[in-house]
Formats: C-alpha cells, structure tokens, sequence
C-alpha cells in the first residue's frame, strides 16, 4: 500500500500499548509493497526498540503467522521472519477492522534495492531447502491450500479481454491501460493459452507437493550487513510442487534475480534437485497472468488511490520489457517444447 490507512497513531499506540505492552513513541507509515491489503509501520518504542508493524485488511489466515513462527523456532530456520507474540501469546490481533502483526525490525534493503552477495544467495537456498523439506504438524497443514492449477486468474484475464472488447468506460488512467493492452493482446492471449496447456500437463504428472512461500520474490527477501537476510510475508503459503518457489530465482520478477551465476550460488545452499521444467514454464506464465489480472484490477477500482493505480500502471509496462519476466517466461516455455 502506497498511501497510508485511515487509522490515527493515537489508535495505534493505544493497540500497542495494551496488546504488546509496547509504549510507541512513533509509528512512520511506509509505502512499500504493491499489495493494496497490506500497510506497514515502522514502531519506535520508548527504549529504543525498532519493530515492523503490519496491518492486514480483508481476508487473513492465521497460518500465514502460524506456519512461519513454527519454521523459525520449532524447526531453526533462522532466516524466516516470525511474528512477536502479544501478552497473551497470540501471534496477531484484530483491531480497527484490520489484522495486526508485530516484528523485529530488521535494518537492511529488500532484494530489488540491493543485490544479495553469494553468501546471502546460498543462504536463501538453504532456507528455502529446509523449508521444503519441512513436515508441518497436522493442525498447521490442515490450514494451507493445495495446488489445483485452477483456472481463476486466467479467467479473470479473459474477462478484461472481453471488456475491451465489448467497450468500457473510464477515467484517462484506465485509458491509458487500455491503450498499452491493445499494443500487448497478442501475447497477453499467448501467456493465457500457454499457462492452461501447461496446467493441463502438470495436472497429469501429480508432482509432489510441498510447503511454499509461493511470492518469494526479491521484496520479500530483506538484506543486511554481514550477510544476514530474512524471508518475509508469509501470506500466500500453499502446498505445490517446490518450483512454485524456485521459479524466482532466474524468473526476473522486477527485472532482478536473472543472472546464471546467482541460481548457482542459490543451488549450492539448496541442494540437488531435479527441476521440473513444465513446472517452472507454468509458474512463470501463470505468475504473470495473475498479476496482470491483479493490475487490471487494482487499475479500475475507483476506491484506489492515484498513486497505487499509477504504480499498477508501471508494473504492467515493466513485465513486457526485453529481459523481464515475459521474455523469461517464453523461454521457460520454448525449453519445454
């Protein structure tokens, strides 16, 4: 979220205060992330203490808490961010008509600010190794969706498709969407087309599943000195084959992580793995097919401020740029056929 909620630090201090036992002396808001549900803070406590404070509007699944509090200190998986408890040991708290979760700040750059060091990329691998080989207990995984290739985000796609075609109406930033989907429609429908046969294909092969991040991209990889690094924004965990994650490191997501050199420093801490490359082309088409529907979305809904529909707008024209995550997809694609 770029522009901050409709909450007064006043409220937040108070919710602090009696939930943590934090007495805040600030609470910066800070535009970060492109997920309109999602709104941080940065807390400074009375003695000091920095902490990352996230509220979460709309739908919230407390696994997305649970899951990585029982990988950072059930399992040792120092690198997974895990949320603070409140006094009474829950992992969040809804108040204000938003889920609140509290963190240790950590001081460093996300992945698109700051180029990991090979340390840190074979570090990620470890992490995300051990991750993937981790078996929840029951209750936890009883809570975490399944892979089903469903069709959702590559029919949403083809309802604006529809749209444009069948005439709409709009402000001039919806125009300018639309004037940049004309130029794009051929290949839009391509990355459609492709993400369903591959679908159909994986839905044949049954591919083991396991625990994953499923959006771990560079925003959510923080860097800091002496190597250290953390896996944030647990959000979207399901249970799929491991290529839903692996498919960011060489996927190019926000014209970053694509060189050869940096899957083989990952590989080194993750380990041998037979990589599935129908699995990897399919995560890399239906990646982008949902965030162009996610933008479509975000780019029509009058509610939205101007500066998040203005970032939509600029994520879309990058994902088409030479070398981004299109051109990476159509390779993925072209390797499997």
């Amino acid at each position: 979220m770029l522009t901050p909620p409709d909450i007064a630090h006043d409220a937040i201090h108070k919710c602090l205060a009696e939930n943590y036992s934090l007495q805040a002396t600030d609470a910066e808001f800070l535009p970060l992330g492109a997920d309109v549900h999602s709104a941080v803070f940065r807390v400074q406590a009375n003695d000091g203490t920095a902490y990352f404070l996230k509220l979460r509007s709309g739908d919230f699944d407390k696994t997305a808490v649970a899951v990585p509090a029982f990988l950072h200190h059930d399992k040792g998986i120092a690198a997974v961010m895990a949320p603070l408890p409140t006094t009474d040991r829950q992992l969040s708290v809804q108040r204000q008509g938003f889920d609140w979760m509290l963190y240790p700040f950590f001081e460093g750059k996300n992945g698109f600010e700051r180029a990991p060091t090979a340390a840190q990329w074979t570090a990620l691998g470890a992490a995300l190794g051990a991750v993937h080989r981790t078996e929840l207990p029951p209750a936890l995984l009883a809570g975490i969706p399944k892979e089903s290739y469903a069709h959702r985000w590559r029919e949403g796609v083809r309802r604006y498709q529809r749209r444009f075609i069948n005439g709409f109406v709009g402000d001039a930033i919806v125009q300018r969407f639309h004037a940049f989907w004309a130029q794009h429609d051929e290949e839009i429908d391509t990355l459609v087309y492709r993400s369903e046969q591959l679908a159909s294909i994986l839905l044949e092969k049954a591919l083991p599943q396991v625990v994953c991040h499923a959006d771990i991209h560079a925003g959510n990889v923080l860097l800091g000195d002496e190597d250290r690094l953390a896996i944030v924004d647990w959000d979207t965990l399901v249970l799929a084959p491991k290529e839903r994650d692996l498919m960011f490191v060489g996927g190019g997501v926000g014209h970053v992580w694509n060189q050869p050199e940096e899957e083989v420093q990952f590989y080194q801490g993750y380990g041998a793995a037979e990589i599935d490359a129908v699995a990897l082309a399919y995560y890399r088409h239906e990646r982008i097919v949902r965030d162009i529907l996610e933008i479509s979305d975000q780019v029509f809904d009058a509610s939205a401020s101007t500066e998040d529909r203005e970032e939509a707008m600029r994520q879309m024209a990058s994902q088409f740029q030479p070398g981004d995550v299109v051109a990476i997809a159509h390779q993925s694609y072209e390797a499997v056929t």
